[in-house]
């Protein structure tokens, strides 16, 4: 029964969800809160019980859980997850939408699509972008890309998890903003962690010092956006002004940051990486221009 069919008679449509780990068990019961039938696989069958006393309906078979549903979810750890599980069953894909949120590279999630396409399945790829505790809440929003109109027809069936944001037809999208997402995500928890060991030599606790970090990364958003409402529109002009904080005050900084790294003993990988930006930078002649002309650096590394 597919979205228009159910509008009209007042039902849910059902869904299946393949793979299930905390993100997997998470989004079956938003799904099942919604008023949605669902059926679930999981290569581990225990892993279903709390969901299956929820409501769920336990598949005995990827084929069966295939079939159960128009609209198929997958929750795994990469994309040769996805291939592992539906190989045996591709017979059975052919006019059903494959929604992976599983993490992996944007070049596999387009030739996932080719593979679904080749068995008449389309493919939306997607990111969820909240841990799984917070799958259903105000604060959850996930990331989708391929087909507009497979996106269109279950977007009722969608939303529950978490506001849709569809970025394009191209599949890669969806994950390569996943990934980009991640990219500042990891690089700050590894930043807070060098910065509380470098207070740790000084004596102060992680209990006191991770406070005043977290502050500081809550208002890196405020200060970028100080300047203008879009900090990302000068960069998309090429322009790099240098009013406020340059190339060279930045890498003085990051200098600074090795020498007192390097003085307490602790892992230069991660300060080292920061200051080969802006000196990269200052070589090319840019040390008058803006922090954010590190950007070249990184769009053509030597």
């Amino acid at each position: 029964m597919n979205e228009q069919q159910n509008r009209t008679t007042g039902q849910k449509s059902a869904v299946t969800v393949i793979g299930l780990g905390p993100m997997g068990q998470a989004m079956t019961r938003t799904l099942l809160t919604a008023g949605h039938p669902v059926t679930v696989w999981n290569r581990t069958t225990g892993r279903a019980d709390g969901v299956v006393t929820d409501g769920a309906t336990l598949a005995a078979t990827p084929r069966e859980a295939v079939e159960a549903s128009d609209l198929v979810i997958l929750s795994l750890t990469d994309y040769q997850a996805m291939y592992d599980v539906l190989d045996g069953v591709t017979a059975s894909l052919a006019g059903r939408t494959l929604v992976n949120l599983s993490s992996d590279t944007p070049d596999r999630t387009r030739e996932a699509a080719t593979w679904a396409a080749g068995h008449g399945a389309t493919l939306l790829t997607g990111g969820v972008m909240v841990p799984a505790p917070m799958v259903g809440t105000e604060a959850a929003h996930v990331y989708y890309s391929g087909p507009g109109e497979a996106m269109k027809s279950h977007l009722a069936t969608l939303a529950p998890l978490g506001t849709p944001r569809h970025l394009g037809e191209d599949p890669g999208l969806a994950q390569m903003m996943y990934q980009a997402q991640l990219a500042v995500f990891i690089t700050t928890l590894s930043a807070l962690m060098h910065a509380t060991a470098m207070l740790g030599t000084a004596g102060m606790k992680a209990g006191e010092a991770l406070p005043e970090l977290l502050s500081s990364a809550d208002a890196i958003g405020a200060i970028l956006r100080a300047g203008e409402a879009n900090p990302g529109t000068a960069l998309d002009a090429g322009e790099h002004p240098g009013d406020l904080s340059t190339v060279t005050m930045m890498g003085a900084t990051a200098d600074h940051i090795v020498e007192t790294s390097t003085s307490l003993g602790l892992d230069l990988a991660l300060p080292l990486a920061v200051r080969a930006h802006y000196r990269r930078a200052i070589e090319d002649g840019h040390g008058s221009d803006n922090w954010t002309r590190i950007i070249d650096g990184i769009r053509g590394p030597r």
